[in-house]
C-alpha cells in the first residue's frame, strides 16, 4: 500500500499503441491509474481527432436547436435513458441541486427486450446526419473500450481475457453533455454535474478541450483534468471497483462550470445485463443490470417516482 506521503496524484497519460504493444512503462502507469488514481488520459488510439470533432459538431448542432424541437425526443416521456434530457433533469448528488446541463443519450438496442437498458433509441429529425454520426462513433468507442479493459485486467494481474464474452449485448450508454456557461444565479449547490462516482464499469470520455472537469485526489484536493479532441479521459465506476475487489478505484469527480460552454461525450461502457459483477471469488451473485437500474432510478428525475 502506498503511504499518503508518497502517493502520486497526477493522472497517468497512456499511449494506447504502446500499451497494446506491451510496453512495461505504460502497463505500470495503467496499473497506477486504475488502482491509485481512478483516472487515466489516453492518446494515440484508433479513433482520430477528426472523428471526435465530427461527433462534437453533431451534438453541438443538436443542442443549439430550440427546446420545443428537442422536446420531441424528451426522455422524460419514457421509462429509460434514451433521447434528450433538459436542464435540471438529473441529480447525481442528493445534497446538491439538480445539474444544469443538457444531455442526449443513446444505447445498445435489443429488439423485443423488456429491459430499459436495451430500449429503442429516440432520434430527432434534425440535424442532418446526427444518427449516422453517433452510431458510427458508438461502435468504434465500444471496440476501443473493450480492448482497454483487457489491458487493464492484465495490468492488475488478471487474465486479459477476463471480460471476453461479457460485452456482446452491453449496457453501453453514449451521451452528449452540454454545459452552458455557469449561470449568474448559480450558488454553492449548483453544478454542471455535482460530485459523483460513475455507476458502471469504464467511462471513455471525449471532450472539446474546454476545461471544467475536476477530480478529487486521494490526498483530498480537487485537480483539473482535460483532453483535446482525439485524446480521451478514462475513469472507472462503482461496478468495476466492487467487481475487482476494490483493486480498481472509482473516484469522485465534478464539473463546476465556467464562463465558457463545454461539450463532453462519455461512453459509459457496461457489460451484458446478466453478467455477475459480484466481487471476484466471493461466491455471491450481483447482476449488472440490477446495479445499474438502481443507480439510474436514483439519478434521473423522471425515473425517481416510477419505482424502477
Amino acid at each position: 500500500m502506498t503511504s499518503p506521503a508518497t502517493l502520486r496524484t497526477d493522472i497517468p497519460r497512456i499511449d494506447f499503441a504502446a500499451l497494446m504493444a506491451g510496453d512495461p512503462a505504460q502497463i505500470a502507469e495503467v496499473r497506477r491509474g486504475a488502482t491509485e488514481v481512478g483516472f487515466l488520459t489516453l492518446t494515440n488510439t484508433p479513433i482520430g481527432a477528426a472523428r471526435v470533432q465530427a461527433v462534437l459538431a453533431a451534438y453541438r448542432a443538436f443542442f443549439a436547436l430550440p427546446p420545443e424541437v428537442k422536446s420531441a425526443v424528451d426522455m422524460a416521456r419514457t421509462g429509460s435513458n434514451r433521447g434528450w434530457g433538459g436542464p435540471r433533469s438529473e441529480q447525481v448528488d442528493p445534497m446538491a441541486n439538480p445539474d444544469y446541463k443538457e444531455v442526449f443519450d443513446m444505447g445498445f438496442e435489443v429488439p423485443c427486450s423488456a429491459l430499459a437498458v436495451h430500449a429503442p433509441n429516440l432520434w430527432p429529425d434534425e440535424p442532418a446526419g446526427f444518427r449516422a454520426t453517433l452510431e458510427a462513433y458508438y461502435a468504434e468507442a465500444r471496440a476501443l473500450a473493450l480492448r482497454l479493459l483487457g489491458a487493464i485486467a492484465g495490468a492488475i494481474g488478471e487474465d486479459p481475457a477476463w471480460f471476453d464474452g461479457m460485452f456482446d449485448q452491453p449496457m453501453a450508454l453514449l451521451r452528449g453533455n452540454y454545459y452552458p456557461p455557469r449561470p449568474d444565479w448559480a450558488g454553492e449547490k449548483d453544478f454542471g454535474i455535482a460530485a459523483h462516482t460513475d455507476y458502471g464499469c469504464l467511462t471513455l470520455l471525449a471532450t472539446d478541450g474546454v476545461p471544467g472537469l475536476e477530480v478529487l485526489t486521494r490526498t483530498g484536493g480537487w485537480i483539473p483534468v482535460r483532453a483535446e479532441p482525439g485524446d480521451f479521459i478514462i475513469n472507472f465506476g462503482e461496478m468495476l471497483e466492487s467487481w475487482s475487489n476494490r483493486r480498481i478505484v472509482a473516484t469522485l469527480h465534478r464539473v463546476r462550470g465556467s464562463g465558457d460552454e463545454r461539450i463532453s461525450v462519455p461512453l459509459f461502457f457496461n457489460p451484458n445485463p446478466e453478467t455477475n459483477v459480484a466481487p471476484l471469488g466471493s461466491g455471491a451473485t450481483v447482476r449488472a443490470v440490477d446495479h445499474l437500474q438502481k443507480r439510474f432510478a436514483e439519478t434521473y428525475v423522471h425515473l425517481q417516482n416510477r419505482g424502477t
